[in-house]
């Protein structure tokens, strides 16, 4: 939270905010000096008067309320900027027309681009075409005929207001993602430092009764088995924030302590981690990024089903006691999930021979399934070298809940 909070204050916006404050004082007090001097040449003085003094007051007594964004509401942004139009459609009534068809300032002046600044920072440059947009018709209801030096000062107010409100949404942007990278390093961190404690205790003790187990045998076999699924899930624990509940693990006694995974809901993305954590087993390593992998629900499932079926050909194929891991990359526009195993490799023609035998499970499970979701399913082996399936689904698909559901 500290971290996050001193983001805030290294910000651009912030600074943005009290040049704002100063500038709408100086430009308050240029008006009322402007108006000092030519005091002799108003039609109707009294009600520049007036004005500014309602200006006076207003600019000084509404400072707190230009200090920061939550200050600066939008009922007080729509006051401010009426107050500005209301001072240039005043001005023919207390000037002389000979003043206004010379090109003599309005009543506010250069105070107007003020609440149109305002606009920009709070809202961005959408918020600032809006209030700039008012600001150019009341001046050129003012003025009467569209003269040079009108459509000068309007076009200057309205290409400063809108770049000033872009930077300030890309400001922002940047911002959140540097809070984002900060919490993430954070997470990181704090991973890290758990992962050493852990390790110079508990994963040493789980792999130490794991090896011994298999070398006692019978019971004690058993029992090691249990703590070398305990280790997997502790390491990832550790290393990802995912507890996988392997299958020997769900038929484990009741003294086998495993924390499940809560089954996403369709409501919204769905983080593929979560479904592919289960996966995880003694024999099986999943890396996965540090961050949530999100995808809409039913692709998510399809793919997560796509990888349980390439691990199954992998324990039918490769045998229990081969290797496989699993590597999830999340790309800008897609997500790839990588299953490679070190197993004999397939035989050159094998899966061929295979769906000419009328066995498709290559076909149907994983590239099937791919090809619903818009995606494809590269396969690659090499005889002796194991065997890589490359999963890739982009994050934008349009698949069908039905056709998922024939499955």
């Amino acid at each position: 939270m500290a971290r996050r909070e001193r983001v805030m204050r290294m910000s651009v916006e912030q600074p943005l905010w009290r040049a704002l404050s100063g500038y709408r004082v100086l430009t308050m007090l240029y008006a009322v000096g402007l108006f000092a001097t030519a005091y002799d040449r108003f039609a109707r003085p009294w009600v520049a008067v007036t004005y500014y003094c309602v200006l006076f007051v207003w600019t000084l007594a509404t400072l707190p309320r230009v200090a920061n964004a939550a200050s600066c509401t939008k009922r007080f942004l729509a006051v401010d900027l009426t107050i500005a139009l209301t001072g240039i459609m005043l001005t023919p009534v207390a000037d002389a027309h000979e003043r206004i068809q010379e090109g003599g300032p309005t009543l506010p002046s250069i105070w107007t681009a003020g609440s149109v600044l305002a606009f920009a920072i709070k809202g961005g440059w959408r918020w600032a075409a809006l209030a700039s947009t008012l600001v150019a018709v009341a001046n050129l209801v003012e003025r009467g005929t569209p003269a040079r030096d009108t459509i000068h000062n309007v076009v200057l107010v309205w290409v400063a207001s809108i770049a000033i409100g872009y930077v300030v949404e890309v400001a922002r942007a940047s911002e959140r993602t540097l809070a984002r990278a900060l919490e993430i390093e954070a997470a990181t961190r704090e991973r890290e430092r758990l992962a050493r404690d852990i390790h110079d205790s508990v994963l040493q003790v789980l792999a130490m009764v794991q090896r011994r187990g298999a070398v006692i045998g019978g019971e004690a076999a058993e029992l090691g088995r249990m703590a070398g699924e305990q280790e997997v899930a502790l390491r990832t624990l550790v290393s990802g924030g995912l507890v996988p509940v392997s299958r020997a693990s769900e038929d484990a006694s009741e003294g086998a302590v495993v924390r499940t995974v809560e089954e996403p809901d369709d409501d919204g993305p769905v983080d593929l981690r979560i479904l592919l954590a289960p996966h995880a087993a003694a024999r099986v390593s999943l890396a996965e990024p540090g961050a949530p992998v999100p995808l809409p629900p039913v692709a998510a499932r399809e793919l997560a089903a796509a990888v349980g079926a390439a691990l199954d050909n992998v324990r039918r194929h490769a045998g229990e006691h081969a290797r496989a891991w699993i590597l999830v990359e999340d790309e800008p526009d897609s997500v790839i999930v990588t299953v490679r195993d070190d197993g004999p490799g397939i035989p050159e023609g094998r899966l061929a021979q295979a769906e000419g035998e009328g066995r498709m499970g290559v076909a149907l499970s994983i590239r099937g399934r791919l090809r619903d979701l818009g995606g494809s399913a590269d396969l690659i082996s090499v005889p002796g070298q194991g065997t890589e399936v490359e999963l890739k689904v982009p994050k934008d698909t349009k698949v069908s809940r039905g056709k998922a559901e024939q499955r």
